[in-house]
């Protein structure tokens, strides 16, 4: 058995970090899997998905700085919209997650958040849960 779940996310700036651990985790209760595994998908080139630290704030603002470090903004893109540094750093990330779901809950490290990260907004965006019972 397995279902998908979509719930939207807006995003309020260029680049941002949102933590969607609690709407995952939601999902995951909502299908009634107890054990399998969750896939976190971003349908979307200048957006990706994350497991971090969800204990110290200050984690999510040292990643989008050490990001513009390892993938500075360019000033000469050929792509016409301007966004190449976005869909690399997307890249980068990778746009799925999966977790194990052990007794109905993500199986997660104590400090580990399940994040949606924005190199492009602000944005509306949508976010596929796909549970796997198994």
């Amino acid at each position: 058995m397995s279902e998908v779940f979509t719930f939207g996310i807006k995003s309020g700036q260029q680049c941002t970090i949102i933590d969607i651990t609690k709407e995952v985790q939601n999902k995951v209760r909502e299908s009634g899997i107890k054990n399998g595994f969750c896939i976190i998908f971003i349908p979307h080139t200048t957006a990706g998905i994350t497991l971090n630290e969800n204990a110290d704030p200050d984690v999510v603002k040292d990643f989008l700085m050490e990001m513009s470090k390892l993938i500075p903004q360019s000033d000469g893109d050929q792509r016409s919209e301007g966004n190449s540094t976005a869909q690399m750093e997307s890249s980068v990330i990778g746009f799925s997650q999966t977790v194990i779901i052990n007794e109905g809950r993500l199986l997660l490290g104590t400090w580990q958040g399940i994040y949606f990260v924005e190199f492009d907004g602000p944005r509306i965006r949508k976010v596929h849960v796909k549970i796997i019972e198994g």
